[in-house]
C-alpha cells in the first residue's frame, strides 16, 4: 500500500481523561467539541489554515478567552479531525488509502483550502489521491471501500466515482500492462511503499488471467459493486462469460448457502431473532436482485446451474416476481444444459403444499418451447434444364441456409435432451404426496410428442406417482395414463407394466396388444395379420410393412425404483393377472366403446385373429370372451 507523510514535528498530543491536548509552553485558548471528544488547542495554528474555524470563532463574543466550538455536523471521524489538527501544528502525519477518505472529508468540512493558505491540506490530499491512490489497484479498492462510511461527502467530492473509473480502467486494460499485486484482503500483511516508490517486482508476478479482478472486487458492498460492474460492462471489452463468472464469485461470497431442509433453517432463524433475521434477509434479497440485473443478456453468459441456484435463492428470500421471471426466462433459453437436481427448486414458502416449486419449472419449460426452432425449408431449385453460373450472393445465401439448418438441428437435439430431463424430473416430484394430478400431467404434456423417443422414464414417473397417491380413483388413473404411449415402451417396461396392478385395465391390454403385434412383425408374420388387426394397427399409426424402431431403455433408475425382471411370471400367470383385473373392472360397461369404434368385446375378438404366438398369450382372455358371447 502506498503512503505519504506530511510534517516534521514529533507528536505532542496527549490525553487527560476525556480531553485531548497538545503539549506546549503556551496555554490553550480554543476548545473544540467533536463527537463526544473535547480538544484543548490553540487559535493561531488552527485558524490560520481552517476557514470554518475562523468564522465560528468570530461568531462568539470577545468577552471570554476560551471559546467552546461545537462541531455537531462534523462529517468524518474523531481521528480524522485530530489528523487535520496535527497538520496545522506541523506534526508528522501519515496518509494512506485507509484514511484518505476520512481526512479528505474532514479537511473539506474545515475548509482547509488554497484560499486560506497555499499548500493547504485539501490540495496535498488531492495530489496524493490523483497521483498515487488512483494509480494502484489495491489502493483504489481500499479507498472505494472506505467511502461506505461517508457516502454523501464521498459522492460530492467525486471520490467514489473516480475510484470506480480507475478500477474499471484497470480491468479493461491488458493485465500485463498493469502493475498489480495480490488482493490486499488475501495477503497476510500489507506491502507499504512510499508514494514516490514502487511495489516490489515479486508482487507484480500475479498471474495475468482474464478474470484476475473478480475475486478482488467481490469484497465490495453491493452498491459499489453494482456501479463498478456497470462501468466494466460499459467498456465493452470484457467477454460476457467473464462477467458471468465474476457474478458467480460475488454470489458465492455474499449469498447464503441453500440447505436441503431450508424450511427448518428459515424457521429456526425467525425464532431466534426476528428483527435481525428480517434485516439479513432484506440484505440478501437486495444482493440477489442486483446480481440478476447485472447478468449479461447474451445466451450462455451465465451457466444454467448458476442461474437455477439464483432462482432457488430467489424463492427462499422472497425476491421480486420480476427477478424470478427474468431468471426463469434466462434458464429457459438454455434449459438443455440443466440437471434434474438444479430443477428441484424449493417452494417459495414453507406453508406451500408441495415441496418443490413446480409452477416455476413449468414457466421455464414454456420459455424453452417458445423459442423459434422450426426447421427451415430448402431454398427452391432452378426449373431450368441447364446449370447457371452461381453468383457470390447465391453462395452466401446457401451458406446462411446451411448455418440455419445446423442451428435448427441443434434446437431439435436440445428438445430431445430436455424431454429426457423433464421425464426424470417427473420421477423426482412424483414422490410428493401433495403434488396435484393436473400439475403432473401439465408438465408431462408440455413436451412435444416427437421429443420423446421412448416413454420408459415417463412410465416410471407414472408408476411412482400411482404408488405415492394410492387414493386416486379409476377415472383419475385413466386420465394419468392417457399421456403414456404404449408403442414407445421397451421390452423391460412392457413386462413390468403387464403385471402392474396399479394401471388401468385398458393400459395393460394396450401394452400386451402392441407388444404381441411387434413380436409378430419381428417374426416375419406381418402379412398373415387379418384385416381387422391391420385396421387397429393403422388407427395407432403402426405400419405393418415396417418393423418397429428399437427403443432405448438405457436410462438410469434409482435403486428403490428398479424392477426385477428375472423372476417374472410366465405368460400363463400374466393372463391370470389380466383375468383378475377384468373381473375387478365392474365399472366398465359392455357398451363402452373404444375411440376407434370397437367395443370392448369386439376388440377382444379382434385379438383372437392374431397368429399362433400371440394366441398363446391371450388364451385366458379368449375364454372370458367366449363365455360372455355365449351368454349373449
Amino acid at each position: 500500500m502506498k503512503f505519504m507523510k506530511l510534517g516534521s514535528r514529533a507528536d505532542t498530543f496527549y490525553a487527560t481523561e476525556a480531553v485531548r491536548s497538545v503539549s506546549s509552553e503556551v496555554s490553550s485558548d480554543l476548545i473544540i467539541q467533536v463527537k463526544g471528544s473535547r480538544y484543548l488547542l490553540h487559535k493561531f495554528p488552527l485558524l490560520s489554515k481552517c476557514l470554518r474555524l475562523q468564522r465560528l470563532c468570530s461568531e462568539y463574543q470577545e468577552s471570554s478567552n476560551h471559546h467552546i466550538i461545537q462541531l455537531h455536523d462534523f462529517p468524518s471521524s474523531v481521528e480524522a479531525f485530530e489528523l487535520c489538527a496535527k497538520f496545522c501544528y506541523g506534526i508528522t502525519i501519515t496518509l494512506s488509502a485507509y484514511n484518505i477518505v476520512a481526512s479528505r472529508c474532514a479537511a473539506e468540512y474545515l475548509q482547509m483550502t488554497e484560499d486560506v493558505e497555499k499548500g493547504n491540506l485539501v490540495y496535498k490530499l488531492e495530489v496524493f489521491f490523483n497521483s498515487c491512490i488512483l494509480h494502484g489497484w489495491r489502493d483504489s479498492i481500499a479507498t472505494l471501500q472506505s467511502t461506505k462510511a461517508f457516502p454523501l461527502w464521498s459522492e460530492e467530492l467525486g471520490i467514489t466515482s473516480r475510484c470506480i473509473e480507475a478500477i474499471a480502467t484497470k480491468v479493461l486494460t491488458n493485465p500485463s500492462k498493469v502493475s498489480l499485486s495480490h488482493s490486499y484482503s488475501r495477503r497476510g500483511r500489507d506491502d507499504i511503499v512510499s508514494c514516490n516508490g514502487s511495489e516490489s517486482l515479486r508482487h507484480n508476478s500475479r498471474p495475468a488471467g482474464r478474470g484476475w479482478w473478480a475475486e478482488d472486487i467481490a469484497e465490495l458492498g453491493i452498491d459499489l459493486y453494482w456501479r463498478t460492474m456497470i462501468a466494466i460492462k460499459s467498456g465493452g471489452k470484457i467477454p460476457s462469460s467473464l462477467i458471468g463468472d465474476a457474478l458467480k464469485i460475488y454470489a458465492a461470497r455474499w449469498l447464503p448457502k441453500i440447505s436441503k431442509n431450508e424450511c427448518d433453517h428459515r424457521q429456526a432463524a425467525s425464532d431466534s431473532d426476528s428483527d435481525s433475521a428480517n434485516d439479513l434477509t432484506s440484505k440478501h434479497r437486495l444482493i440477489l436482485e442486483s446480481i440478476v440485473s447485472l447478468v449479461p443478456v447474451e445466451k450462455g453468459a451465465a451457466s444454467t446451474s448458476f442461474l437455477l441456484k439464483l432462482l432457488k435463492a430467489a424463492n427462499i428470500l422472497n425476491a421480486s416476481s420480476s427477478s424470478k421471471m427474468e431468471l426463469a426466462r434466462r434458464v429457459g433459453l438454455q434449459l438443455d444444459d440443466a440437471t434434474v437436481n438444479d430443477l428441484l427448486i424449493p417452494s417459495a414458502s414453507c406453508e406451500s403444499d408441495t415441496r418443490y416449486d413446480v409452477d416455476i419449472v413449468m414457466t421455464i419449460l414454456e420459455h424453452f418451447l417458445q423459442q423459434g426452432q422450426s426447421p427451415p425449408t430448402s431454398p427452391p431449385r432452378s426449373k431450368l434444364g441447364f446449370e447457371r453460373r452461381r453468383s457470390r450472393s447465391a453462395e452466401n445465401i446457401d451458406f446462411e441456409f446451411q448455418e440455419s439448418r445446423r442451428s435448427s438441428s441443434a434446437s431439435h437435439s436440445s428438445k430431445l435432451k430436455v424431454a429426457k430431463i423433464i421425464d426424470v424430473y417427473l420421477r423426482e416430484i412424483a414422490r410428493d404426496v401433495n403434488l396435484s394430478l393436473s400439475k403432473f400431467i401439465a408438465i408431462a404434456e408440455a413436451i412435444p410428442e416427437f421429443a420423446r423417443l421412448d416413454h420408459d422414464d415417463l412410465y416410471r414417473a407414472i408408476d411412482i406417482y400411482l404408488k405415492a397417491h394410492p387414493d386416486l380413483n379409476k377415472s383419475e388413473r385413466k386420465r394419468l395414463c392417457r399421456i403414456l404411449d404404449c408403442k414407445k415402451l421397451s421390452m423391460e417396461v412392457c413386462m413390468h407394466a403387464a403385471q402392474n396392478e396399479l394401471l388401468p385395465l385398458r393400459v395393460v391390454v394396450q401394452v400386451l396388444f402392441f407388444e404381441q403385434a411387434k413380436a409378430a412383425m419381428a417374426g416375419g408374420k406381418v402379412t398373415e395379420l387379418p384385416s381387422n388387426i391391420r385396421a387397429l394397427l393403422a388407427s395407432h399409426n403402426i405400419d405393418p410393412s415396417k418393423p418397429p424402431p428399437s427403443l432405448s431403455n438405457a436410462s438410469i433408475v434409482p435403486a428403490e425404483d428398479q424392477w426385477s425382471v428375472s423372476g417374472l411370471k410366465s405368460p400363463k400367470s400374466k393372463t391370470s393377472t389380466l383375468r383378475m383385473k377384468l373381473d375387478e373392472d365392474d365399472d366398465l360397461d359392455d357398451n363402452d366403446m373404444h375411440p376407434d369404434g370397437l367395443g370392448r368385446n369386439s376388440k377382444l375378438k379382434s385379438l383372437c385373429s392374431l397368429p399362433a404366438k400371440p394366441k398363446r398369450m391371450f388364451s385366458k382372455l379368449w375364454s372370458i370372451n367366449r363365455t360372455s358371447s355365449e351368454k349373449n
